[in-house]
């Protein structure tokens, strides 16, 4: 049997929401519908809202169905720097440096297409935004700054961001700040109104839209959320029947909507005990590659970072070979985003972080899950040893021919 160690990219389906799911698909009707039917969807519709949203600490209106996450960025990013423009030209996009793909390519997108400036915070060497050089950066650019973004917690090395700070910086500048929550749903806290009013979120200003998505805490994949504050505006990506206030035109996905909710109910009520037994695993599997590879370093902050995740940089590997060695070796683990298009290139977050590029290229992704149990971590680490020394001597290898070639 596989050893499935790649939570962050997706997790497994809880069997409660396939049961929901299942039964969900026999519901006819389309929601917007106005027959028995078609009410009926809705009503199902509408409580799978609610549902999600006691646990996202926001009104069921302020959530919006999406397909995942990285719509859900899109819409928040690109509807909300077409809306600043309404009033007068602004033009700077603000984050912190190593986002995930889905923040960096919607960025690059509004560079090339609608003439927009990335302007990026840098991380420290442990993965944690700068909020001096992120407060230096609003004054600098002042009111021209359209929109910004960041990462709750980084999908690759765990990093928890201060959200809170991140929020209120924003906030004093009365900029618009989406907080990308889609690593960081099911582990910590969200709590969309909390986080506006510590903030001093008002209006338009501040903390007006976080992203999350399904799949990531046992829901279905391709249904996911952007939940935007009543007070802020956002130009839809997609026109037609102007469901969902407007912002994500469509015919709903009720089956869909109903497992996430499952997810989303039984993630939040086990989350506490489940974030102690994964810190637990955690500790056991940091320990235990101390000891089988002590070359191996762990990268992102030691204390704010994400119970599930372990981040190692493997000096003298490349990151592809050690995971298709343990694949082969039955243990399924990641070198960082999923969302890459499978194309084997060196951590943009470790570049990000000051790390070197062979550093960078040497990185192992393992991120634990509700499935996830002791003997899933030892036999990790019974692997990595054998694993590590025949992607070390591969890497020589490399290294050896390529002084070979040169003149």
């Amino acid at each position: 049997m596989v050893v499935y160690l790649d939570h962050a990219a997706t997790t497994p389906v809880r069997p409660e929401v396939i049961d929901a799911y299942a039964a969900a698909m026999a519901t006819v009707g389309n929601p917007a519908s106005i027959h028995g039917p078609g009410q009926q969807a809705r009503r199902l519709l509408e409580e799978a809202r609610e549902r999600i949203a006691q646990t996202l600490g926001c009104d069921p209106i302020e959530l919006v169905f999406t397909s995942g996450g990285t719509e859900s960025i899109n819409l928040a990013l690109k509807g909300l720097y077409w809306h600043r423009q309404r009033d007068r030209r602004r033009t700077a996009v603000l984050a912190p440096a190593g986002e995930h793909h889905a923040t960096l390519d919607t960025v690059e997108w509004l560079e090339r297409h609608e003439a927009a400036t990335a302007v990026w915070s840098p991380l420290d060497h442990l993965g944690a935004v700068s909020l001096e050089r992120t407060a230096e950066l609003y004054a600098e650019h002042g009111d021209d700054v359209a929109v910004a973004t960041a990462l709750w917690a980084n999908n690759e090395v765990g990093t928890i961001q201060p959200a809170e700070r991140l929020a209120a910086l924003a906030a004093a500048a009365g900029v618009p700040f989406h907080l990308d929550a889609v690593s960081a749903y099911g582990h910590l806290p969200i709590d969309l109104a909390g986080l506006r009013a510590a903030s001093g979120s008002t209006g338009a200003g501040g903390l007006v839209a976080i992203s999350v998505s399904a799949h990531k805490i046992g829901g279905p994949v391709g249904v996911g959320a952007l939940v935007v504050s009543r007070a802020a505006v956002v130009e839809p990506l997609q026109h037609g029947g102007g469901q969902q206030r407007g912002l994500r035109s469509g015919t709903q996905d009720v089956a869909a909507a109903i497992g996430f909710a499952v997810a989303a109910e039984a993630t939040e009520r086990e989350r506490v005990a489940e974030q102690q037994r994964l810190l637990a695993l955690r500790d056991r599997l940091t320990a235990g590659v101390r000891s089988a590879v002590p070359e191996a370093e762990l990268t992102g902050d030691p204390v704010e970072r994400l119970a599930s995740n372990v981040h190692l940089v493997l000096p003298g590997t490349q990151g592809d070979s050690m995971l298709f060695l343990l694949d082969l070796a039955g243990v399924a683990v990641s070198t960082g985003s999923a969302c890459q298009a499978g194309v084997p290139e060196p951590s943009h977050v470790l570049l990000a972080m000051g790390r070197s590029e062979s550093d960078a290229r040497a990185a192992l992704r393992i991120t634990l899950g509700r499935t996830t149990t002791e003997d899933d971590v030892d036999r990790f680490l019974q692997a990595l040893p054998s694993a590590y020394a025949q992607a070390s001597r591969a890497g020589s290898a490399d290294r050896d021919t390529a002084l070979g070639a040169r003149p």
